[in-house]
């Protein structure tokens, strides 16, 4: 009987300890895991203030800006387009003068040029204020006594129109009509003091004194930068006008020009060098050589 008793109680023990779940190996892993999580890293922080500290402040001055500087290396280094020269002096007012008064053939409107005097005084006013200087280039002097010349024979023209002749005039090459700067000119000054002096022969056949036997007068103004080509185109053509030239091989009946003017023609040679230059007829160095009565109507 004291065994059957002990039967009860020993299950009853067994039955207490099973039924309680003791802590296992694994449920001591987990929890110490839960319980030992690591803290997130303080590095990310420290990484995000290092990047605060080296973002410059707003009111820090830039010193160097790569993207400007890179700018101004690309303009430095473009080509620059080329400078349009400036011209010292503007011919344009005579230049439409001449335009709308003078024919291809050099035949001249002197009543047109008459009506319209305003704007040759214009004109005139210019050249008076703007007289050359040292700082002008020969062309540009050039240029400037040439269309001088020609605009103050029109206008003396002008002054005494209607005439016939430029000889009907009294003294017409003497007279001290036109102040330009600070001095009173008269025709034969310009042509003989300044224009013959400046070594250029084919100004002749540029200037003009209204007459039939002179060279046509140029329906546009002379300009310093195609000078050359403009003075080469007067002296062809004049050259190449059988009313004021007649070459051939052999022989020559010029304008006496060429008689009045000799000495400026030979300063490279003799005549005939210098009509061979320009001429489209081959003349004999021993062609024989005359001269044509000069005409002095008024070239209209």
């Amino acid at each position: 009987m004291n065994y059957l008793f002990l039967i009860p109680a020993v299950m009853l023990l067994s039955t207490s300890c099973c039924g309680a779940k003791q802590p296992t190996t694994t449920d001591k892993i987990v929890k110490t895991d839960a319980q030992e999580t690591p803290k997130p890293p303080e590095t990310v922080v420290e990484e995000v203030i290092e990047v605060e500290e080296i973002t410059p402040k707003p009111d820090t001055p830039i010193v160097e800006t790569p993207v400007v500087e890179d700018a101004v290396d690309v303009e430095e280094t473009e080509p620059e387009t080329p400078a349009k020269p400036q011209t010292v002096f503007d011919h344009s007012i005579w230049n439409n003068l001449l335009q709308k008064y003078v024919s291809n053939d050099g035949k001249v409107n002197y009543k047109g040029f008459k009506n319209d005097r305003s704007k040759l005084k214009t004109y005139i006013n210019l050249l008076s204020g703007n007289t050359p200087t040292n700082s002008w280039s020969k062309n540009e002097k050039l240029a400037y006594w040439i269309n001088a010349y020609n605009t103050l024979t029109v206008d003396l023209i002008v002054r005494n129109y209607p005439v016939k002749s430029i000889k009907d005039i009294n003294d017409p090459w003497k007279q001290r009509l036109w102040k330009l700067g600070d001095k009173w000119y008269n025709l034969e000054e310009i042509e003989h003091q300044i224009l013959r002096k400046m070594n250029e022969p084919r100004i002749h056949f540029a200037i003009v004194c209204a007459s039939y036997s002179c060279p046509k007068l140029a329906n546009e103004a002379y300009n310093a930068e195609i000078l050359d080509t403009q003075l080469t185109k007067a002296t062809k053509d004049f050259l190449s006008d059988k009313k004021r030239n007649e070459i051939t091989p052999k022989k020559v009946k010029l304008s006496k020009i060429f008689s009045w003017f000799a000495k400026d023609f030979k300063q490279n040679g003799s005549l005939i060098d210098f009509l061979n230059t320009y001429s489209e007829v081959k003349i004999s160095k021993n062609a024989k050589k005359t001269f044509k009565e000069y005409i002095w109507t008024l070239n209209e």
